[in-house]
């Protein structure tokens, strides 16, 4: 058996390919599908089966073009209600690929519509034991997943199904299984994952913490207290899943925008997106725009904060930077870019318009402002990382929030900003500098930096210093 996993770090997203005597099954895709279509060359195997294991919210899925190049027949749970040609799998629903054997199990909780797949590899001396399951967004290596993502059954309701289908049908199988999620660290479909790519059963047995929690009222307890935030674009995400999303192809080319139009267009409140590094936006930058890098998850925060109606004028310094976040962008679903600041920052300053800037400081310079009390700081962190701890003085508002409305602070006092590493932070101050906000710096190397300088740290218990 041929078994590969693709892994999507943008958006921790982890998709497979496996495959025996020339034919090959294809499960989570992500939206570009020609790296699917190069491995299937490479190993002499034809794409005939993809799998959704759920209608995927935090990114557009690739099953309706792949199979539209292959041919391949599409298999999605029966409570997905897909509205495009397929099969409807429900529990115990099996395929014979080659000599690998794949089962079906309905495993509802993070969606109604959530099935899992065990792989069974016949070419293997343990034939008749189960190698593999492909677990989506039911099972993460330390996590389950969030159960909020259903407009028909509450979070509560979710919850019970997830501690159903998890002891009733993944924890029956043997603890030697390996498990394959669709989702790793970093993902907004759980909460607590582990950086590991893959796992077993009986690792996740003993370690998940969620798997330890034994009467079903605690686990829908836990499960439901204290939820991330869910970003507006996970349900639309969804929804272009359960329809399926045309062809990257398809897309219109991005028209250049010279500076005089951009200008005009951002005092329309039309939004310019930079996807430069954060140290060159925060040494000059188009004002008003907001900075999202590339080198992080990029398409995440770009559905969080923008939101797929979004119709950005991109800036880059490059074409492959612009034609990467572009396409980036479509993963998760946002396509109608207005276009690209033609020749980008260079021609804005060619132009004769000027460029605004985003000071930064180091931890240590923070701490001695806080002596002086000559700041304030607002931690965009997510709630976990908060409770785990943080400045004392600290303002805490996620960065997950800014789209519903900017944080309750002085628009005139100054304000440091920080998250983890300064990636977040620096997203976190073009958007408090296009909102009005006057002196905001960024703290460079964030919380880490804080606390490799071992400057007082204050959790939900205890100080520690």
């Amino acid at each position: 058996m041929y078994f590969e996993q693709f892994y999507l770090g943008c958006l921790a997203h982890a998709s497979y390919m496996l495959a025996s005597e020339g034919e090959a099954v294809v499960v989570d895709p992500q939206r570009d599908v020609d790296l699917y279509l190069k491995a299937a060359t490479e190993h002499k195997v034809k794409i005939a089966h993809i799998f959704e294991t759920h209608l995927h919210a935090d990114f557009v899925s690739g099953h309706k073009e792949l199979a539209a190049r292959t041919g391949a027949k599409i298999y999605i749970g029966a409570s997905a209600g897909a509205k495009f040609p397929h099969v409807d799998v429900q529990d115990g629903f099996e395929l014979q690929v080659g000599k690998v054997h794949l089962k079906a199990l309905e495993t509802p909780g993070h969606t109604e519509e959530s099935i899992c797949l065990v792989v069974t590899d016949q070419e293997q001396d343990t034939a008749k034991s189960p190698w593999a399951v492909l677990t989506g967004d039911t099972l993460f290596i330390g996590d389950v997943g969030r159960p909020d993502l259903s407009k028909k059954h509450t979070p509560v309701e979710l919850a019970g199904m997830l501690y159903d289908s998890l002891h009733d049908k993944l924890l029956k199988l043997p603890d030697h299984v390996l498990v394959y999620p669709a989702h790793g660290a970093g993902s907004l479909c759980g909460r607590n994952m582990r950086a590991e790519r893959s796992s077993t059963i009986g690792t996740e047995r003993l370690t998940n913490y969620a798997l330890q929690i034994k009467s079903k009222q605690e686990f829908v307890r836990q499960l439901t207290a204290n939820l991330p935030a869910r970003p507006e674009y996970f349900l639309q995400d969804a929804e272009i899943n359960r329809t399926g999303a045309s062809a990257l192809s398809d897309l219109p080319e991005l028209p250049p925008v010279a500076p005089v139009e951009l200008k005009s267009m951002l005092e329309d409140d039309v939004l310019a997106l930079d996807v430069r590094p954060g140290e060159e936006f925060a040494s000059g930058h188009v004002p008003g725009s907001i900075n999202i890098p590339l080198s992080g998850q990029f398409a995440s925060w770009a559905g969080t904060v923008l939101g797929l109606s979004a119709r950005p004028v991109l800036i880059a310094a490059s074409p492959e930077q612009l034609a990467e976040a572009r396409l980036r962008l479509a993963r998760v679903g946002i396509e109608d870019a207005r276009g690209h600041l033609r020749d980008g920052v260079a021609a804005w300053q060619l132009a004769g318009f000027a460029l605004a800037t985003i000071s930064q400081i180091t931890a240590q310079t923070l701490s001695e402002q806080l002596k002086q009390h000559t700041s304030q700081v607002l931690d965009v962190r997510r709630e976990p990382e908060w409770q785990a701890g943080h400045i004392e003085s600290a303002t805490w508002w996620p960065l997950d929030n800014f789209k519903i409305s900017p944080p309750e602070i002085d628009h005139d006092a100054p304000i440091a900003v920080h998250c983890k590493g300064g990636y977040r932070s620096m997203i976190a101050c073009s958007l408090l500098q296009r909102a009005g906000f006057r002196n905001i710096t960024n703290v460079t190397g964030g919380f880490d930096a804080w606390q490799e300088a071992k400057f007082p740290v204050q959790s939900e218990t205890v100080v520690h210093s």
